[in-house]
């Protein structure tokens, strides 16, 4: 009897073990179980050709998600504010700095809507680039901080991309010391991004973190590492030797951490320039290509062609447009003439036809452009080009009303020139 309350006293105690040890387990198996991602589900790189999950072949026909996440002045008809934060001291003069940071609020959650998605996903196209300030994600002043807020839009983007069965190619349009030195990069007038290890090491960081977030997301196509690197500028070309380094050692900490996504890699001088490429560098990489305001002829991509013959890799026209219909279809008849995909720019600007969507002008706003030529004034001058301060708040208040999708204009010129279907 007492060897029997032994064995039933060990038993327990074995029972107990085992029970410990399962609950220990399963939440990692629980884990593993709901995990439906695999290697298998994301888009790839064969030769020079992009794959999809099911074997097919993807054509890349895409549109340029600018002036949303970085606003550039051109497509508000600012010329004198024309980076995100000169635009930014424009609105705080008019309306003051609180209500300012509420009309950011508001301006990012009208530009871009699943509407906008559903849209794109409609007439035709399989694909968007998101232009990106890294400020959304860490302010410039503050490296040690990462902003939740704009993590969680560039979510929301990926959930509506998903759900409308839209590719996202997320773009570095503007990286932490700047690539370009001009608006487009919300820069200080120059490239110093490559002259400042402390800069590239924060670029670094950003794509790691990202990288980290999306790698299990097949939605997000790839990662676009930087933007129109280098412009035309003269001496600037003494730059070059540091941008495909830069590449490597992006592509390396992404590579930590998501072995998976396509990395897209610009030419230098504003993406035009593939003399700083060699042999490429990693696998599962696009070489991609800006082209604007020259002839549609073969003679204007050819060595880009020359170079996906020579390599046995991926060519993308990551950006093209902002020209009239005639020379949209020439161009993107060129492009698909030479089997190269394609991103125009941009998805949507104000009273203008170069574009998918056209936003209505508010009525007053030219008040707002005569302002801003001044930015950068004294308050004396200021003061006296000012509009009344609700004046003020009535015009750029309808500016975000017109900017949602059901209060904006489809270019059915534009888009037909894309080879697309307006609705």
């Amino acid at each position: 009897m007492k060897q029997r309350k032994l064995n039933v006293h060990s038993v327990t105690k074995g029972l107990a073990a085992c029970i410990v040890v399962a609950l220990w387990l399963l939440p990692m198996l629980g884990k593993a179980q709901d995990s439906s991602v695999s290697t298998d589900d994301f888009v790839t790189v064969r030769g020079d050709e992009l794959i999809k999950p099911n074997g097919d072949t993807l054509f890349l026909k895409g549109i340029g998600l600018g002036n949303w996440l970085l606003p550039e002045g051109y497509m508000w008809k600012f010329d004198k504010a024309t980076s995100p934060r000169q635009i930014n001291e424009v609105i705080s003069q008019l309306i003051g700095p609180a209500a300012a940071r509420d009309f950011w609020e508001q301006y990012r959650d009208n530009y871009i809507t699943q509407e906008d998605i559903a849209y794109i996903k409609d007439i035709g196209m399989n694909s968007a680039r998101v232009a990106i300030d890294y400020r959304i994600l860490t302010p410039e002043r503050h490296p040690d901080v990462w902003l939740e807020s704009g993590f969680k839009r560039l979510d929301q983007l990926v959930k509506w991309c998903k759900q409308e069965g839209l590719y996202l190619i997320l773009d570095m349009h503007a990286a932490p010391g700047g690539q370009t030195g001009e608006n487009i990069d919300n820069g200080w007038g120059y490239p110093f991004l490559f002259k400042s290890e402390a800069s590239q090491q924060r670029v670094i960081e950003i794509w790691k973190k990202l990288a980290h977030r999306y790698k299990d997301e097949p939605t997000v196509l790839g990662y676009d590492l930087l933007n129109e690197a280098i412009p035309t500028f003269e001496g600037y070309d003494k730059l070059n030797k540091y941008l495909v380094p830069l590449y490597k050692q992006i592509t390396e900490a992404i590579r930590v951490v998501d072995p998976n996504h396509i990395i897209i890699v610009e030419g230098a001088q504003w993406s035009t320039n593939f003399d700083v490429f060699g042999k490429p560098f990693a696998d599962n990489m696009i070489y991609s290509f800006h082209k604007y305001w020259m002839p549609p002829e073969q003679e204007q991509i050819q060595a880009y062609v020359d170079f996906r013959k020579k390599y046995n890799v991926p060519l993308w026209l990551g950006e093209s447009g902002e020209n009239d219909n005639k020379w949209i279809a020439s161009f993107r008849t060129l492009l698909e003439k030479n089997d190269i995909g394609w991103s125009f720019w941009p998805y949507k600007k104000m009273a203008d036809s170069s574009g998918v969507i056209s936003i209505p002008k508010p009525e007053g706003w030219d008040k707002i452009v005569t302002f801003q030529k001044h930015w950068g004034s004294d308050f004396e001058t200021l003061r006296k080009y000012r509009p009344k301060m609700e004046e003020s708040k009535a015009i750029l208040n309808q500016f975000l009303q017109n900017m949602k999708f059901e209060n904006s204009r489809p270019n059915p010129g534009y888009i037909k020139a894309m080879g697309l279907t307006p609705k």
